[in-house]
């Protein structure tokens, strides 16, 4: 079981999401660059858990997304949270191999990073998936 189709949907719709992007420009990663630009964002954490489905075998994916600021204050931070939560909560990105029942933002987090100059957002997202 993978969460690469539903990482890279959920990559693609925030690279379309202009409240997003006027943010970061294209600097949305599905996994983490080694010298990352800011500000950005990161799928950081994924999991996937099977459930029980209707039509097949479905499974849960739980995801974290990291928003990472160097703006000097939390306020970047807040409103690349705020873009990315308004963006994929009851998105319906087409996924590859797989056919999307359900996607939501439960939880999303602003705070200062260890290093006092980065500024850090995470979004939790929980998907349900199942074969088509």
């Amino acid at each position: 079981m993978t969460d690469k189709p539903l990482i890279d949907a959920l990559v693609a719709t925030l690279k379309a999401a202009p409240a997003v992007t006027a943010l970061t420009g294209q600097r949305i990663h599905a996994m983490a660059p080694r010298l990352p630009t800011y500000p950005c964002v990161v799928v950081s954490r994924s999991e996937g858990r099977p459930v029980g489905g209707v039509d097949g075998e479905g499974i849960e994916h739980l995801l974290t997304l990291t928003c990472a600021s160097r703006f000097g204050g939390p306020e970047e931070a807040r409103a690349l949270v705020a873009a990315v939560r308004a963006a994929l909560h009851d998105a319906r990105p087409a996924l590859a191999g797989r056919r999307l029942v359900n996607l939501r933002v439960p939880y999303a987090d602003v705070f200062a990073g260890a290093d006092r100059e980065t500024t850090l957002g995470i979004v939790r997202v929980r998907a349900v998936t199942e074969a088509p």
